[in-house]
């Protein structure tokens, strides 16, 4: 399937900001099962300042604010090509080694309440089979919810709310993965919608580790695996390592975000 995508991210201050620096981990990379025909990058009011490649072989890019802007605007577009392979992604590759993915991090952090969620519901014998139940018993005590608006609850904070958007659903899968001993992690991308083009924000899933397999992704919202309408862009041990945005600045003025998505079949 050929997918066609233009995201714009627009920040707006209430008074000039001094300095600031962005990472954006936006540039979704070619690999078998995804083939980035076209892909751009533009910025209004900032500055390219590097690119490279993080531990888990995300293209991030550096970007400063130009001094004294009170407006920045990134803006991707491009056309990628996907075939689905029932969220098969495969072996292991990158800079680190696959046990790292079963290490903890403050979002992904294992306690009482992902112990409870574990020891809740029925395991099948099968490894894949159990991943599969355990997607489907996130989002049944977890219902998808809007209502929760910050990406930076930790999969307890989730658990003990019983409401969640896509990034909780992918944390609170990763923790009770790892302790049942899958190696787990968080993807970022873009989701083609069947019902629209238009949309809010990009989207989020989870990917787990199955020996034989390879890495296997979970798309706990929609209750499913990814298929052909799923752009994976970047990949991490929670939110914080995949976001799409991230950064740091100077300055008291407030700030306000407008995002413009779409995504489409070309």
């Amino acid at each position: 399937m050929q997918l066609k995508i233009s995201h714009t991210t627009s920040y707006h201050y209430d008074a000039p900001v001094p300095y600031a620096l962005q990472q954006l981990r936006l540039r979704p990379k070619s690999r078998p099962d995804q083939i980035v025909r076209s892909w751009e990058v533009k910025i209004d009011g900032g500055q390219r300042q590097v690119s490279f490649e993080d531990e888990h072989a995300n293209t991030v890019e550096l970007i400063s604010f130009d001094p004294g802007v009170s407006e920045i605007t990134v803006h991707c577009a491009g056309e990628v090509h996907v075939t689905d392979t029932a969220g098969v992604i495969g072996k292991h590759t990158g800079f680190v080694p696959l046990w790292l993915f079963e290490r903890s991090t403050s979002l992904t952090a294992i306690g009482p309440q992902v112990r409870s969620l574990v020891a809740g519901f029925d395991k099948p014998a099968e490894p894949l089979d159990q991943l599969h139940a355990l997607s489907a018993h996130v989002l049944e005590m977890v219902p998808y919810s809007t209502d929760q608006t910050s990406s930076e609850l930790s999969a307890e904070q989730v658990l003990s709310a019983r409401h969640g958007v896509c990034q909780d659903h992918a944390h609170v899968f990763i923790a009770a993965a790892r302790w049942l001993g899958f190696p787990a992690r968080y993807v970022s991308g873009y989701l083609m919608m069947n019902d629209r083009v238009d949309q809010d924000a990009s989207h989020a899933w989870a990917e787990a580790y199955v020996a034989g397999l390879g890495w296997v992704g979970f798309d706990i919202s929609n209750a499913m695996s990814p298929d052909a309408r799923y752009v994976r862009v970047a990949t991490g041990l929670d939110y914080l390592g995949a976001a799409p945005i991230s950064g740091m600045r100077y300055g008291k003025g407030a700030e306000n975000m407008l995002v413009k998505l779409q995504v489409e079949q070309q």
